[in-house]
């Protein structure tokens, strides 16, 4: 009986033991994320699996898993360093509490406007030059089964098209953006992004609630610097079907797969 009690004990322990090192681990190097919306294509596609790295910006409360957070006593950002302009971020909604990726546009004390769909920062055009067009099936995706969004309007099994751009941004980092319509976000007042804050937008950019959107509208407004959560720089796994486990869906030209 003895035996059987310290058996129980023991893996009882073990469990535990190994919850708090994936707790650690997950709250100070990196943080699975699967993307669920097509916010960011074509540079992240449903069903993209990847991991955020916490050691990017330094850590906050957030840094920690949401259900324990009270247990990270941290004010502010502790180890912190500052993005650049560019990153693919993973942050915490300031006012959701939901986990959001998008594309840091605006630095603190920058003015970002949007003109005709063509970003102008500090009063200088952000340069997109064409690049053809982003082609998918028009077929529910992912584990919500939501069609994609299309500048056409092709039928069930037919291709999907919006329009894309390479942009540039100062310093001369470039990355895809897709085009689908006009619409009202296409032209904006001029944002100044406050200290100790950022800009972000989605690289699908007719179809991403981002920082050209207050949060009282559901957007995501400016985010201050203790709700980064890490940089992606990698996709890790890919898989187009609503299950992981539909190994015939997975995207292997996407696996391990570098970001711009």
């Amino acid at each position: 009986m003895s035996s059987t009690k310290d058996s129980l004990v023991e893996t009882i322990k073990t469990v535990v033991y190994a919850l708090l090192i994936a707790g650690i681990f997950r709250t100070l190097f990196f943080q699975p994320f699967y993307i669920p919306s097509s916010s960011m294509k074509d540079t992240l596609l449903i069903g993209d699996f990847l991991f955020v790295n916490k050691m990017s910006y330094g850590y906050s409360k957030w840094s920690c898993p949401k259900l324990v957070n009270f247990l990270c006593p941290i004010s502010g950002r502790i180890l912190g360093h500052e993005p650049e302009r560019g990153d693919i971020v993973v942050f915490e909604h300031p006012t959701q509490h939901r986990t959001f990726v998008k594309r840091l546009i605006g630095m603190p004390g920058d003015q970002v406007q949007i003109r005709d769909g063509v970003i102008f920062l500090n009063g200088e055009e952000v340069p997109q030059t064409p690049d053809g067009a982003f082609i998918e099936t028009f077929e529910k995706q992912g584990a919500a089964g939501h069609y994609p969004a299309c500048s056409n309007t092709p039928g069930e099994g037919g291709d999907c098209i919006k329009e894309k751009y390479i942009e540039t941004l100062p310093g001369g980092r470039q990355h895809s953006v897709l085009n689908i319509r006009n619409i009202s976000l296409d032209n904006t007042p001029v944002y100044t992004v406050p200290e100790g804050n950022y800009f972000f937008m989605g690289d699908n950019r007719d179809n991403s609630a981002d920082s050209r959107l207050a949060q009282s509208a559901g957007g995501v407004g400016f985010v201050p610097e203790e709700y980064l959560l890490g940089k992606v720089s990698r996709v890790m796994f890919s898989s187009a079907g609503s299950r992981l486990v539909y190994f015939w869906e997975w995207r292997k030209d996407r696996f391990f797969k570098a970001l711009q």
